[in-house]
């Protein structure tokens, strides 16, 4: 059995690890590069395995660094079947739709402002080729074993992070592959906790923040102080999120705050037509998250959302201090930066970054204090407070890791450790392998290895 880690080594994108058998080939996420301008030109290039030769895809869950380059497979020849949970189906729909929408968009403005090096500059896929990807999908249960073949089958398991997402138990050729895709944290606010694995030969374990702990602080009271710190000063706050899930999170939170009058009598606004929709999908998806249906309602109730782009050049322009919630989470793109490009360079307003920022990102830069901000062609100076609320990632810190092993009956061969920046994934190296003596590996992209 030959494992291809095609992308999310040494980095915390572009995930897509291809097992190939001399009976079968199945490819666990098929994500897009993103940050790193060495990464992102990836995007550009075929597979370095024929798409045709691929079977199958597992999706563990909707996040563009996992689902984004489906299209460009497609497009390239795979024909096979798409096997994700029902939530990660529609979430990953939205995604693809909407990364296609901002490829165009954005294509059509550089060659229009001429500050692309491409001439002209094309999107990677655009919204008509993102629709073959839809009928290929096949929704399966949490915890439904689907067989493959006669010596292969599967099941998803509950990994929390976002709404659908997925850890993966692979029977293949008689060993057992667990893919633990993207893991929560156990308190999240709105999702379950991390279900865990109890048997594995070969265990693929993402390492986003395996050299970190997250503070133990409380994300209300830090989102309470920083809300009417800036309204004081007359200034508007800016939160860069992920459409999926952390919005949510962020509009809960908010939500608590407002009912017992914590914070402002101000606007509360959502700008984020594909974050509105996930909130529609949290109301058809009661079974995999905490939250009611009286509650998803009351919630939307307490923010102004904002679906048309007109109505956030009004929003931008409107003078008054308010709290703005804008994808992209990591700032790469969206319609935050219509807001940053108005708001960044006025001392008296906060950007706060409340996810994981991948190296080579606006977010990246704006979290370790870079003066100016680059965005459509134009350079900015960096004058707003910028802060970060690391608890409210949706990723799990290096505790969570560890303690998601903690329910193996037998210690497995071997841990890749994948999804994760060099620093983090050789930190929690060696924390398994000193508390748990288990022995893990840090695979390099590309790298080709045989179980």
């Amino acid at each position: 059995m030959k494992i291809h880690f095609l992308g999310g080594a040494g980095t915390v994108t572009g995930s897509k690890t291809l097992i190939e058998t001399a009976s079968i080939s199945i490819l666990v996420d098929c994500g897009l590069f993103q940050g790193l301008k060495e990464l992102r030109e990836l995007n550009r290039l075929p597979l370095p395995y024929d798409p045709k030769k691929i079977d199958y895809v597992l999706l563990t869950h909707g996040h563009l660094d996992h689902c984004g380059w489906l299209p460009k497979l497609v497009k390239d020849g795979f024909k096979g079947k798409i096997f994700c949970t029902s939530p990660t189906k529609e979430i990953t729909k939205l995604i693809l739709l909407d990364s296609a929408k901002i490829q165009e968009e954005e294509a059509e403005k550089a060659n229009k402002e001429q500050y692309s090096k491409h001439n002209p500059a094309l999107p990677l896929y655009t919204v008509e080729e993102v629709q073959p990807v839809f009928s290929m999908f096949k929704v399966v249960e949490k915890e439904e074993i689907i067989s493959l073949s006669e010596t292969v089958s599967f099941s998803f398991f509950y990994a929390s992070h976002i709404l659908g997402a997925c850890s993966i138990t692979l029977e293949i050729e008689g060993k057992t592959l667990v893919f633990s895709g993207d893991i929560g944290q156990d308190d999240d606010v709105l999702l379950y906790p991390v279900q865990k694995p109890h048997k594995a030969d070969y265990i693929f374990l993402e390492s986003t923040y395996g050299n970190r702990v997250h503070p133990n602080t409380n994300p209300l009271f830090d989102l309470e102080i920083i809300i009417n710190n800036t309204y004081n000063r007359g200034g508007n706050l800016i939160i860069p999120s992920f459409a999926v899930e952390r919005v949510q999170v962020i509009m809960y939170l908010i939500w608590q705050l407002k009912k017992v009058n914590k914070i402002p009598n101000m606007r509360y606004v959502i700008d984020t037509p594909m974050g509105i929709d996930v909130l529609e999908l949290f109301l058809n998806n009661r079974k995999w998250h905490k939250l009611n249906d009286e509650e998803c309602i009351a919630m939307c109730k307490a923010f102004t959302l904002i679906s048309e782009y007109k109505d956030t050049i009004e929003t931008i322009y409107d003078s008054r201090p308010k709290v703005v919630i804008a994808a992209s989470g990591m700032i790469t793109g969206g319609r935050v930066l219509s807001y940053l490009e108005r708001y960044i360079d006025k001392p008296e307003n906060t950007v706060v970054l409340v996810g994981y920022q991948a190296e080579g990102t606006r977010g990246r830069k704006l979290l370790e204090g870079e003066p100016t901000i680059k965005m459509y062609g134009k350079v900015y100076p960096v004058k707003a407070t910028v802060l970060s609320i690391e608890g409210l990632s949706a990723h799990g810190d290096q505790n969570d890791l560890i303690h998601w092993l903690s329910e193996l009956k037998d210690k497995p061969n071997k841990i890749f450790l994948v999804h994760g920046e060099a620093a983090g994934a050789e930190e929690l190296k060696n924390k398994i392998e000193e508390r748990l003596q288990i022995s893990c590996e840090i695979p390099k992209r590309g790298e080709v290895l045989e179980i």
